[in-house]
């Protein structure tokens, strides 16, 4: 983690509507821009380039798909006071939290974890085309995703129907669910960016670690995504792999079309749940969850359909214009598309030590190895 731009939980509460002043990135609408070249002929795709963004995957009810500069200013004024409020100083007399949180719906139940000095959910709208858009999502073209299938709509309500902090710690009453590490969820074991960061598609955290490096070479293109540590390998001109080879983040496979690369992504692990949870108004995030061998079986392997088709195109020397469509008929009525502007930063990636001093998950392990026998003795 790294402290750059610190904005509290803006993005995690009123998220959709917070942004501050759009800046146009130079030569975006231009048609006659001409990308930087590699030996080989192709664009040069090459740099780091920050994710940041305070535009939700899904438009808010009630919103316009692009705000205008007047509203833009009037929203950065309420923004900047909630930033205010939360950076400022934390009193050395607060009382300690209350045993087992205080019930809210901060980290644990808000037991003390990240303050917003950690935290870095963006501080703009998307800008593509010179528009302040309030979705990724431009298909369908409301802004929404499609509704989900029965089947879909089963699996998500069997994982949201799990006992939350609200009314038990956080504790999974499915059968199994602490037997061992391998039951636990990606990123409580550090395989996979949380959310999806790790990609495809590669969506804003609206967290923190927003930075992605991409590496060229005629033969692989590679993606380094800061949050825990994934790197994907986009294997160029080649052919996928069979469908019984699952990978973490699937497999990917790159063409060029013109001077977009086209990345087309099969093959997802089957222990990847790729579904859509509205966690408060105007926020929506991309989940990537792992609930096990065993109930991934009796849940008929959501995912295994799932087809992401990535464009990247140079639009600036200063950004690329990223698009995505995904396909999962297990899942949604009909594919949908989302886009977004990547800004090139000069900032460097920190390294994302997700099992260094790792406590959190062998104390889970332990914790419910001592719940086990305190219920052993009634």
């Amino acid at each position: 983690m790294k402290r750059r731009i610190l904005f509290a939980s803006i993005a995690l509460g009123v998220a959709g509507l917070a942004l501050a002043t759009p800046v146009r990135l130079a030569g975006q609408a231009a048609q006659t821009y001409s990308p930087p070249r590699l030996p080989d002929g192709r664009p040069d795709l090459q740099g780091t380039y920050d994710l940041a963004t305070l535009t939700p995957l899904e438009r808010p009810d009630g919103m316009k798909a692009v705000l205008t500069a007047d509203e833009v200013a009037k929203i950065q004024r309420a923004v900047a006071a909630q930033i205010a409020l939360g950076n400022r100083p934390s009193s050395a007399d607060r009382a300690a939290p209350p045993k087992g949180g205080d019930g809210s719906r901060g980290a644990a139940g808000n037991v003390g974890g990240y303050n917003s000095f950690w935290l870095d959910p963006g501080s703009t709208y998307t800008m593509v085309n010179g528009e302040a858009r309030t979705s990724l999502v431009i298909d369908p073209p409301d802004g929404r995703l499609p509704p989900l299938k029965p089947a879909a709509r089963q699996r998500l309500g069997a994982l949201l129907a799990r006992p939350s902090a609200e009314n038990d710690p956080g504790l999974d009453p499915t059968p199994g669910a602490y037997d061992n590490p391998e039951r636990r969820p990606l990123g409580e074991r550090c395989l996979l960016g949380f959310g999806s960061a790790a990609g495809p598609p590669a969506l804003p955290n609206y967290f923190y670690n927003n930075l992605r490096k991409i590496v060229q070479t005629p033969d692989r293109v590679l993606i380094l995504n800061e949050m825990v540590h994934d790197v994907r390998v986009v294997r160029m001109n080649a052919q996928h792999l069979p469908p019984h080879i699952r990978k973490w983040a699937g497999d990917s496979v790159g063409r060029w079309e013109g001077d977009t690369l086209v990345v087309d992504t099969t093959n997802f692990n089957a222990d990847q749940i790729r579904y859509v949870v509205n966690a408060a108004p105007g926020r929506t995030l991309m989940m990537v969850e792992s609930i096990g061998a065993k109930e991934q079986d009796r849940l008929n392997g959501p995912g295994k359909d799932l087809h992401v088709i990535e464009r990247f195109s140079r639009v600036a020397n200063n950004a690329l214009l990223y698009r995505f469509t995904v396909d999962d008929p297990g899942t949604w009525e009909r594919p949908w598309t989302g886009e977004f502007t990547w800004p090139i930063t000069d900032q460097p990636i920190y390294e994302y030590a997700c099992h260094e001093a790792n406590y959190a998950l062998e104390n889970i392990l332990r914790g419910a190895r001592q719940r086990d026998a305190e219920a052993a003795k009634k």
